[in-house]
């Protein structure tokens, strides 16, 4: 597995000739890195008297910004066997009517699932941007830049995440599930633009 690799020997493999690991395996380790980053964050911040006032605010988020970089972990790998499966549909017989036939459908369904895990990766970004925020706001104010980074990280898995969606999407012929993701990576990127320029300007403003 890819996550099982040392830091780097995952480079090593991403820069080798194989198309995968790929753009969309970095989109998701982009967004497990801003998750960890704004979990640090709250580390700093959680238990110490001197922020004993966002306490109780802040405390929840610490599950959620785990369970994102975890989730996020595991689709590095899961967008990579996605890719394989692609892959693997492309090299089945198709010597027979009935093999075309199946091929072709088996092709489709492999894109579909290829197009559905960027998209995952997309969605779980734009959680970690609806919380950079409160958490860059709120937190340990020494650890204000490594919020801001988190954002950008975050945003960056996003924009890659939803660049792989769309290269997909060109491969799949079910125009109301193209429609559909369509309309759904766009609202992402909008909510998530408007997310990161506020992160970063309230990190700009003070540094």
């Amino acid at each position: 597995m890819l996550t099982d690799l040392s830091l780097r020997g995952f480079i090593k493999e991403l820069a080798s000739s194989s198309p995968a690991p790929g753009g969309g395996s970095v989109s998701a380790l982009a967004g497990a890195n801003g998750a960890a980053l704004l979990n640090m964050v709250l580390n700093l911040t959680l238990g110490r008297e001197k922020f004993a006032g966002v306490e109780e605010e802040l405390a929840p988020l610490k599950d959620k910004t785990e369970a994102l970089y975890e989730r996020l972990v595991n689709l590095i790998d899961i967008d990579t066997e996605v890719f394989n499966d692609v892959m693997a549909a492309f090299k089945l017989p198709k010597d027979t009517e009935e093999q075309k036939k199946e091929r072709l459908a088996k092709i489709q369904e492999a894109y579909k699932k290829a197009a559905d895990v960027p998209l995952e990766v997309a969605e779980k970004c734009l959680e970690v941007l609806r919380l950079c925020p409160k958490i860059a706001e709120k937190g340990n104010p020494n650890a204000l830049s490594d919020a801001g980074v988190a954002a950008q990280m975050a945003y960056a898995g996003l924009q890659g995440a939803v660049m792989n969606v769309k290269i997909n999407l060109t491969s799949i012929k079910d125009e109301g599930y193209v429609r559909a993701a369509r309309e759904r990576v766009a609202a992402f990127l909008e909510e998530g633009a408007e997310l990161k320029e506020r992160v970063t300007q309230y990190v700009s403003q003070r540094l």
